[in-house]
């Protein structure tokens, strides 16, 4: 049985992980449990609090060289087919100017892969269980390896090993449904730069332009008796959705994205989050421990903070221990000192991050409620007056700098 010594070992190669690896200045151990970098969900909303991180990172310039700039965001009520609000997004924020891009993953993912040192990351290295030995900690991974660390940071996504370690309860179902796609389009799709969002009739469906050439989508809805078996497949799905659109006032080039997605461009899965006051009363860091990610703040995809909260918690994470490493050496033979000094930067980031992902979590919840219900007076109120709020939600909460490292 192979048994390895690490100092600083980041389970999962996420955002999150890869942020943390790349701002920490230290060297580390990524473990990823699958056999190559994942680029499931296609891409993501990169906002202007993504891209403070990303700069902080030092590759915020290689994502924008290949990504679209988008200029404004239009909801449609899909019952009327008409425009509810236009929200500009080449607007001033508190510190700076918007900026707004939808991110292919695997590209994002791959940029920061490649910054890394080589043999940073260990592909098919997946956490099965953890335990704690004194300041040492011990993961046993699935393929019957052991690891022993002193620091463990948990970027192992919503059903993460070290959260539960930590005690954390797992993310509850929203009893909501996602299915997202990529659509190619080699000639150019037409698509201005412009964030397309129509709600009503119980769903959610987005149209984000990527590049000039691709387009992202997302719809997202409640099941009921009445779809059957729709979760049961990719192609069951997909048909759903489209039958679905079809029967609300969808534009034809907005339904073409979804029919002109490959199948194997396609996925779909149910919306879970972590209760808000699991943050409140559980535990983000222990002595030696943390989690950051969707290992932290699962979330439902209303205001597209998933992916860039993870980022921010990478810039926080790298920053509060290259903080207390610059003070004490970490390495040394005075392990009591180092494990005081890990202990205090994991504690000031739990501090700074469980805030935001409470409001980050809860914002999301609330938005998604409201957008999709079928209740008579909230949907008369939401086509009515809220149409504008909730945009205008979607990029205040954005309007967050994380700092530098």
């Amino acid at each position: 049985m192979e048994e390895a010594v690490e100092d600083i070992v980041i389970a999962g190669a996420g955002l999150a992980g890869l942020a943390t690896a790349l701002g920490k200045g230290v060297r580390c151990l990524v473990l990823e449990s699958s056999p190559a970098l994942r680029a499931s969900g296609f891409a993501f909303t990169t906002w202007t609090n993504a891209f403070r991180a990303l700069d902080a990172l030092g590759v915020g310039d290689k994502i924008r060289e290949h990504h679209l700039l988008h200029e404004r965001m239009i909801a449609f009520s899909a019952a009327t087919g008409e425009a509810a609000t236009e929200v500009s997004l080449k607007i001033q924020g508190k510190s700076g100017p918007q900026e707004i891009r939808c991110v292919k993953r695997d590209f994002l993912l791959q940029t920061l892969a490649n910054e890394l040192p080589e043999g940073t990351i260990r592909y098919s290295s997946k956490v099965a269980a953890m335990e704690e030995d004194g300041s040492v900690k011990t993961l046993h991974l699935a393929d019957g390896s052991i690891i022993k660390a002193k620091v463990v940071i948990g970027c192992d996504g919503v059903n993460s090993v070290v959260a539960k370690w930590l005690g954390l309860p797992k993310p509850v179902l929203s009893g909501r449904w996602a299915i997202r796609g990529l659509a190619e389009y080699p000639a150019g799709h037409g698509f201005g730069p412009e964030i397309l969002q129509f709600i009503g009739h119980g769903l959610r469906y987005g149209v984000l332009p990527c590049s000039d050439t691709s387009v992202y989508w997302g719809y997202t809805w409640c099941p009921s008796p009445a779809d059957g078996d729709a979760e049961e497949s990719v192609a069951k799905m997909r048909s759903h959705v489209v039958a679905k659109l079809r029967g609300a006032k969808i534009p034809a080039e907005a339904l073409e994205v979804i029919e002109r997605s490959e199948m194997n461009d396609v996925a779909s899965s149910p919306l879970r989050f972590r209760s808000p006051l699991a943050l409140v009363r559980g535990s983000i860091s222990r002595g030696g421990v943390c989690v950051a990610g969707d290992a932290l703040h699962p979330m439902t995809p209303e205001l597209g903070q998933g992916g860039c909260a993870a980022l921010e918690d990478g810039v926080v994470l790298a920053r509060c221990l290259g903080e207390a490493f610059a003070v004490a050496r970490f390495g040394s033979h005075d392990q009591d000192q180092e494990g005081r000094v890990v202990k205090a930067a994991l504690e000031k980031y739990a501090e700074a991050r469980r805030w935001r992902s409470i409001q980050l979590i809860t914002a999301a919840y609330v938005v998604g409620f409201i957008q999709q219900s079928n209740n008579a007076v909230v949907r008369f109120v939401r086509d009515r007056f809220l149409a504008g709020l909730l945009a205008k939600t979607l990029v205040a909460m954005a309007d967050y700098d994380c700092g530098t490292l």
